[in-house]
């Protein structure tokens, strides 16, 4: 059973940067991103890595800006987010799935989830 835990949330003014952080419990995940959700928004997926290979992937609005990596003999996923954005601010959630194949940036695709940290970006 993987367990997640995210860390590193918090204000910042925009421009600024914030690293956050992903402990994993448990073994079993093939694959792992970094999804966020604003007030009233949907989930939407923000980059997401393969646990072996490294093989990387951003949205569209992030790209740049954003470095998702991973630690595996700490266990640990980061998300490094640089030059932030207003729009930035939401919830953000570590999310990971133990299937093999293909792993877009779908919510359904990931079967473990975190609790969450939050990210306030002012100006």
């Amino acid at each position: 059973q993987v367990q997640l835990v995210e860390s590193g949330g918090g204000s910042v003014q925009a421009g600024g940067s914030l690293r956050l952080s992903c402990a994993v419990s448990g073994d079993g995940r093939y694959c792992m991103a970094w999804f966020r959700q604003a007030p009233g928004k949907e989930r939407e997926g923000v980059a997401r890595i393969y646990t072996g290979s490294g093989s990387t992937y951003y949205a569209d609005s992030v790209k740049g800006r954003f470095t998702i990596s991973r630690d595996n003999a700490k266990k640990t996923l980061y998300l490094q987010m640089n030059s932030l954005k207003r729009e930035d601010t939401a919830m953000y959630y570590c999310a990971a799935s133990s299937t093999s194949g293909y792993c877009p940036l779908v919510v359904n695709r990931y079967n473990t989830w975190g609790q969450g940290t939050q990210v306030t970006v002012s100006e």
